[in-house]
């Protein structure tokens, strides 16, 4: 029995080759790709201009298939989450955000995410694996047409356009599944198929220094930096792979980055985690960091942090937001506090939980922890900030 190659794992070039396989000339991958990623067809018998023997060709050899729709809900402030099956017992989100000027789409990169933030409850259940292309693109496929549908608005350049925007934010580290990822950032891009421009298109890491360099030249994008702490003790204990990358390297990767960016700032993103990491010292140390003898131009986005019960924190008062993000603007950095959108359908920053089967028993090993507090006392494991 032949696999069925899915359409939508293909970027435009190699859609040009796929149909160089099936004997057919380049302009034919175009109309292809215009079908499936602007008029959202997903039978071939509905793409009118190719040949008949083209699409007798495609029927037997090729799919159109993006993730399953497991469930579908929208928030009283119109945010709207998909929970999407990527198979073997795995789903993973995706969520709609509207505003007056623009529609942004939250897409996840991974079942699960190996990087354990201490303030993510999507860390806390371990990491399945990767996704494939068409399970990432097929994320903003199926959302779009969607949207359309419920609005009824008509597929095609025609009809209004739905996501202006995609951040990379959803379930994962994009930059630990980093083929893929940009496969599907070349789709989102090309005008035959979303046409976004660079700078509506943003990338979320947590600093995987080294792919941060391979992006700027493979598919630059807007990106976002996960900070969340201003010095390195702090962020071990915060966001575990900066014992790997500190954060002088990181500071340089984000500086190097910016000479191919197609915005001339870094996004800093910042959870304010009571009495962890959002006191005015803090505060000054990160004016330190980025406008030290080597500047990183940089706007900060400060996340009131989404409690789960896991995760042992608080999100700071709003008192403390503000007067922390003042510090920030008296120094002269842009800095906005991000609304909290979705919460009462769990769609929140750092809510993205998804189904994941957890292949790192996260889970296991946190029920060790809190059986080690119960019996060496509540602040067994904590993360205990020593000022020098």
């Amino acid at each position: 029995m032949t696999t069925l190659t899915n359409l939508l794992d293909l970027d435009p070039a190699q859609l040009v080759a796929y149909c160089g396989e099936l004997g057919e000339k380049p302009f034919r991958a175009k109309q292809l790709q215009r079908w499936i990623h602007q008029f959202g067809a997903s039978d071939f018998d509905a793409m009118t201009d190719l040949a008949k023997s083209l699409r007798d060709k495609l029927k037997t050899r090729a799919v159109i298939a993006a993730p399953a729709i497991i469930s579908d809900h929208t928030s009283a402030d119109g945010t709207r989450k998909w929970l999407v099956d990527v198979g073997q017992g795995n789903a993973v989100e995706t969520v709609y955000i509207p505003e007056e000027n623009r529609g942004t789409l939250c897409i996840s990169t991974q079942a699960g995410c190996a990087v354990n933030c201490r303030f993510c409850s999507t860390g806390k259940q371990g990491f399945n694996r990767n996704l494939t292309v068409g399970e990432i693109i097929g994320q903003l496929w199926m959302a779009e047409f969607e949207l359309r549908r419920t609005k009824g608005i008509e597929p095609g350049p025609k009809g209004e356009r739905q996501i202006t925007n995609v951040v990379m934010m959803g379930m994962g580290e994009p930059l630990l599944n980093y083929e893929p990822t940009v496969t599907a950032l070349k789709l989102m891009l090309d005008d035959n198929a979303y046409g976004l421009s660079r700078r509506r298109v943003t990338l979320s890491t947590s600093g995987v220094v080294p792919m941060i360099d391979r992006l700027s030249q493979d598919c630059a994008v807007a990106l976002a930096v996960s900070l969340h702490a201003s010095n390195d003790p702090l962020r071990d204990g915060l966001v575990p792979l900066n014992k790997k990358y500190p954060l002088v390297e990181l500071m340089d990767a984000c500086r190097r980055y910016l000479e191919f960016a197609p915005r001339d700032f870094i996004t800093f993103e910042y959870c304010m985690l009571d009495g962890v990491n959002d006191s005015d010292q803090h505060a000054r140390e990160l004016v330190a960091l980025v406008q030290g003898s080597n500047p990183v131009p940089c706007k900060f986005n400060l996340i009131p942090f989404n409690p789960f019960p896991e995760s042992g924190l608080i999100r700071s008062q709003n008192p403390r937001i503000k007067a922390f993000a003042q510090v920030l603007m008296n120094a002269g950095i842009v800095t906005t506090v991000r609304k909290t959108r979705g919460d009462d359908i769990d769609a929140a920053c750092g809510q993205l939980a998804g189904e994941v089967k957890d292949r790192t028993r996260v889970q296991e090993r946190m029920k060790k922890m809190a059986d080690y507090q119960e019996k060496f006392g509540s602040n067994f494991g904590r993360i205990v900030e020593i000022s020098s």
